[in-house]
């Protein structure tokens, strides 16, 4: 009997134990999914989806597998970095300080260096990914971290204000470049060299600003005017697909393909704004709206006066380089006496445009493009506009290629006419250089008289004065530092353009590509 039963309570804790092991071997296994499930959903995550999990947590110096480390780089920069720098701060002096100027925000006269030095701090790269998406190309991305010591200071100036000293410190940059060699058959075997900043992850550019010897205060809104130089110029000059295309070796090479080229029109119709902000203590604000694709070719609509839901109705036409990356921009102002106070601003991809079909949409406007920098998030309003993007065949691409730098150099003339204080100026839809009838005609420009359209009539923009007079009136008040008071024809055209493809007369002329 003590032996059956010996027998029966050893088979019962044998299956006790099995069933116990088989228990726990099934609870490991489920543990083991579901950190593999977690795992590969991390290593899904991009670097802003990372952010957007950590905030501002978020660590800079991780570094994603697809880079591969290159520490012996960043020893052999160390050491070469103090000839580097003295070399790269004469580049820079050179190619930055006419930037300064071309991108020079209104209220600000004048933007230069007074001092510029990199520092003995070398960059450090994260590491390289090379590609090869083109044939005869090879494409390398750059993660590069700079936390360096430069000194730098800026001279700026304004109107009724001496020049004053600012000194950019604590300097950090965080990026992405890309690289593209241009392969060649004789040696050194690279005919050019393209440079550029990936949009994603976008370009991170710290720095605080310190007055010199006087105070940053002294010029209203200071920092906010060099923030915004710095970043526009990062964004039309570096930002892919903008790139800087430079032949090296001595051999001669056709670098066209390597530039930048018209890839579309944007035709764009800006027809309302609802439910504004209000910044004015006594009335309401009185609203225009600021658009563009890239920042040096800006235009503006006309204001409308003690309005929060203004109806503009004006037409645009724009130039895309690449559909892909690049959006469309508005920003919404209340015109004041002194500096424009900003409403609200808006962003739409292109990426998301079909060809060759009008689309209306509404848009939130937005305090700022950056939300984690704003404390009011209060709803700004909505901004109406109908677009329509069309795609350039060879032909209208090469033509707008060709306008687009004609139309820059208009830009260029206007400024040294006073026209404009920068190239950076939004130009008002009544004077707008190109297009609807209402363009300066650029032979006029020189003899400072300027005939505005042929839809205009009797219209005269006067150039060489700093004021332009379109018809019979005059705006109430003019921009920042006394600037061009721009007025409006009553038979004008409510449509300009900042491309080289114009808008169709109203009289039924003809309509250019």
């Amino acid at each position: 009997m003590g032996l059956i039963s010996g027998i029966f309570m050893g088979m019962i804790f044998g299956i006790a134990l099995m069933a116990g092991w088989r228990h726990m071997m099934g609870y490991r296994s489920s543990k083991r999914v579901a950190k593999a499930v977690d795992i590969k959903l991390l290593g899904s995550l991009n670097r802003d989806d990372l952010k957007k999990i950590c905030g501002d947590n978020f660590p800079e110096w991780i570094s994603f597998p697809v880079y591969e480390q290159v520490k012996w780089i960043n020893k052999q920069l160390g050491k070469m970095w103090p000839y580097i720098a003295d070399a790269a701060t004469l580049v820079l002096k050179e190619s930055v300080e006419p930037l300064l100027e071309e991108y020079r925000p209104p209220g600000i006269t004048s933007l230069k260096f007074n001092k510029l030095f990199l520092g003995s701090v070398a960059p450090k790269i994260e590491g390289i990914r090379v590609q090869s998406l083109k044939k005869g190309q090879i494409t390398m991305d750059i993660d590069l971290r700079w936390g360096g010591d430069p000194s730098i200071i800026l001279g700026v100036e304004a109107a009724m204000v001496a020049s004053i000293p600012i000194q950019l410190k604590d300097l950090q940059v965080f990026t992405v470049a890309r690289v593209i060699f241009q392969l060649a058959e004789e040696i050194p075997c690279i005919s050019a060299v393209v440079v550029a900043l990936l949009a994603e992850p976008k370009p991170r550019i710290d720095y605080t600003l310190k007055a010199v010897g006087g105070s940053i205060t002294a010029i209203p809104g200071l920092s906010e005017m060099i923030d915004d130089t710095v970043h526009t110029i990062v964004e039309d000059m570096l930002q892919w697909p903008h790139r800087i295309v430079v032949p090296i070796g001595g051999i001669p090479v056709d670098t066209s393909e390597l530039e930048l080229k018209p890839e579309g029109k944007l035709t764009l119709t800006v027809v309302k704004a609802n439910g504004l902000k209000n910044k004015e203590l006594i009335g309401k604000s009185d609203p225009y709206a600021v658009v563009y694709i890239r920042p040096v070719f800006k235009v503006k609509t006309k204001t409308i006066e003690d309005n929060l839901n203004p109806v503009w109705d004006q037409t645009f036409e724009l130039i895309a380089e690449d559909k892909e990356t690049q959006s469309l921009m508005i920003e919404v102002f209340d015109r004041d006496i002194g500096q424009d106070k900003k409403l609200g601003v808006a962003k739409l991809p292109l990426a998301g445009l079909e060809a060759d079909t009008a689309k209306e949409i509404d848009l939130r406007l937005l305090p700022s493009h950056d939300m984690l920098k704003v404390k009011d998030k209060k709803d700004r309003g909505t901004v109406t506009l109908k677009v329509l993007y069309h795609p350039f065949s060879k032909e209208e691409q090469m033509i707008a290629l060709e306008a687009e730098k004609k139309l820059s150099e208009e830009r260029k003339k206007l400024k040294e006419a006073g026209v404009i204080g920068s190239t950076m100026d939004a130009i008002d839809g009544a004077a707008s250089i190109v297009g609807s009838g209402v363009g300066m005609v650029g032979t006029g420009i020189g003899a400072g008289v300027g005939a505005v359209g042929s839809g205009i009539g009797a219209g005269v923009g006067m150039v060489g004065s700093g004021l332009g007079a379109v018809g019979s009136g005059l705006s109430k008040a003019g921009k920042f530092m006394g600037r061009s008071i721009t007025g409006q024809s009553s038979s004008s055209k409510k449509s300009g353009s900042t491309t080289p493809v114009s808008n169709g007369q109203e009289n039924g002329g003809e309509k250019p590509i």
